[in-house]
């Protein structure tokens, strides 16, 4: 699945707002909250358009609390990266996850700059 710097960005948040609390409840102010602190601005409809985006792409779930929707992750940080280097290795590299290694190998110093 192809996702978006900002769509990206609210996943990583949702999962290091539930790192330590895998049942928290997420609210999309929650959200705006911690990218804000991030130094990354967004307006809350900005956020909330994102949001309903990625629960579109059933990579969040919406849920009412109440009168309130919260949001969870319907994917760990580590199978979506799996998914993503999958993605990479079969379009650059014809599914050679060696030719990827050397790949990386060999721009190291390139990759942590």
């Amino acid at each position: 699945m192809t996702c978006g710097t900002l769509e990206i960005d609210i996943l990583n948040s949702i999962w290091d707002l539930t790192s330590n609390e895998e049942d928290r409840d997420i609210s999309i102010q929650d959200v705006v909250d911690y990218l804000s602190a991030k130094g990354i601005a967004r307006a809350y409809t900005t956020i909330k358009t994102v949001m309903d985006r990625l629960t579109v792409k059933s990579l969040l779930v919406r849920y009412r609390v109440g009168k309130k929707f919260f949001y969870k992750a319907t994917m760990q940080k580590e199978e979506m990266a799996l998914e993503a280097v999958k993605k990479v290795t079969d379009n650059f590299f014809n599914g050679n996850s060696a030719a990827l290694i050397r790949f990386v190998e060999s721009k190291y110093d390139l990759l942590v700059k």
